[in-house]
Formats: structure tokens, C-alpha cells, sequence
């Protein structure tokens, strides 16, 4: 679907605070993370972390957004297989995780690692099946960020038959969550940079989206590639 008329209709109906990306170019990364793909690496895999989505299969589904106000973000994931060449790879479930502009996750909540009480709802959670050229978009809002981390996107690769293949995380580029993080609908500056984040301090390079583009007001486009075994 083309990427403009996936993201009208996809924020249809979700209020003002959800801005519509128009600016549809890639930018690169900062220039010290910067990642040479050449040698066909597999991505680094990572925790899934306390909050892991409980129910994927129920959530099939392009929009993730749910209730959940921010700025607009929608994303889009190629999984290349290592063992071709890194060649797309078609067929495999892509679930996706991560917290709303509060830093909370939905199908948690109610205790100590995090108060606010999220456990019947599933915003911000989502599956999707790779097509031809191995791709994934979901449509989301830019996420928060909660202490102790650098802002960041859960990603589990599994066959069609449900055996995973690699969990792994995406960092944002500093420029782009320093813009949406100074707007007043999100927690100012994360206490956690990405080069502090005990996640990400051996692989940054390596969890870093391949480009995001856009602004606060029209919403940010960000790609991504996940090399599996």
C-alpha cells in the first residue's frame, strides 16, 4: 500500500495529537552510528525485556496505535535472511512492542515496576507477515521513554510455525527523539542516553534505525533491517 494513503487511513479518527508523516525521504543516522551492513551481520539479539506481548496472535494488525495520543510514527522493518545472502525473507511473523509517550505498556501494570494499570488493554502491540520483500510497516506514535532506558522498539522474528528466530530492539537517532521529547505531550529528556542504555552499549551501531525523517508536527518515518540466521 502506498505509504501516504496507508497512514491517512490509518490515523483516521485518532485526534489532533497524531500527526499525519508527510515527509516520506530517508535520513541517514547520526554520523558516529552510522552501520556498515556489507558483511551481512545477523542483528544483535536483545532482551525482550519485563513487558513481552502476551497475546500476538490476537493482534494481527497494521495500526498499533490503539487510545494512545503522540506523534505519529509509522515504521518499517525488512527482514533479510543471513543464509542466502541476505536475501528477504517472506513468510516470517514480525511482532512488535513498545511503551505509549508515558513510558507504559499496555498488558502490564498495577505493581511496583509499573503503577498505572494497563493490563486490560493492548495498545502498541502488534504481528505482521513479511511479504514478498520481506517488509513489515506498522503505524504507531513516536514512543516515551522510562528510567533507566534510552527510547527504543521490541522486535521478535519468528517462522510461520511460531518458532523464533531472534529478539532483538531499535534505538532512535538522538536528533529525532531531542525534537519530540522537547514538545509538551511527552517527559522532556530521557535519563538514559543511547550510549549509557546497558542494552544497547555493545550494538548500538547495530540496533540503530536505518533512517528517520520527518517532525513533530507531521510525524516521522523511520526504517529498519533485521538480518536472522
Amino acid at each position: 500500500m502506498d505509504r501516504k494513503k496507508f497512514l491517512k487511513k490509518g490515523l483516521m479518527g485518532f485526534g489532533a495529537f497524531v500527526a499525519i508523516p508527510t515527509v516520506l525521504s530517508s535520513c541517514s543516522k547520526d554520523d558516529e552510528e552510522i552501520t556498515d551492513n556489507s558483511d551481512c551481520a545477523i542483528s544483535p539479539t536483545e532482551t525482550v525485556g519485563p513487558f513481552p506481548i502476551l497475546t500476538p496472535t490476537q493482534l494481527v494488525r497494521s495500526s498499533i496505535i490503539g487510545d494512545r495520543p503522540g506523534v505519529a510514527l509509522l515504521f518499517t522493518i525488512t527482514i533479510n535472511d543471513q543464509s542466502t545472502g541476505c536475501t528477504p525473507l517472506a513468510g516470517v511473523l514480525v511482532d512488535v512492542w513498545q511503551c505509549d509517550k508515558d513510558g507504559n505498556y499496555s498488558q502490564y501494570g498495577g505493581n511496583q515496576l509499573q503503577p498505572t494499570d494497563y493490563r486490560n488493554q493492548n495498545f502498541l502491540r502488534g504481528r505482521q507477515i513479511t511479504n514478498a520483500s520481506g517488509q513489515v510497516s506498522f503505524l504507531s506514535i513516536f514512543p516515551g521513554w522510562y528510567p533507566g532506558r534510552a527510547p527504543h522498539i521490541h522486535v521478535e522474528v519468528l517462522t510461520a510455525s511460531g518458532t523464533s528466530l531472534l529478539v532483538t530492539q531499535i534505538a532512535f537517532p538522538v536528533a529525532a527523539f531531542t525534537e519530540v521529547y522537547a514538545t509538551s505531550g511527552y517527559n522532556g529528556s530521557p535519563n538514559t542516553s543511547n550510549t549509557q542504555d546497558s542494552i544497547f552499549a555493545d550494538s548500538l551501531s547495530e540496533n540503530m534505525a536505518d533512517s528517520c525523517t520527518g517532525n513533530v508536527t507531521d510525524g516521522y518515518v523511520l526504517l529498519k533491517t533485521i538480518t536472522v540466521a
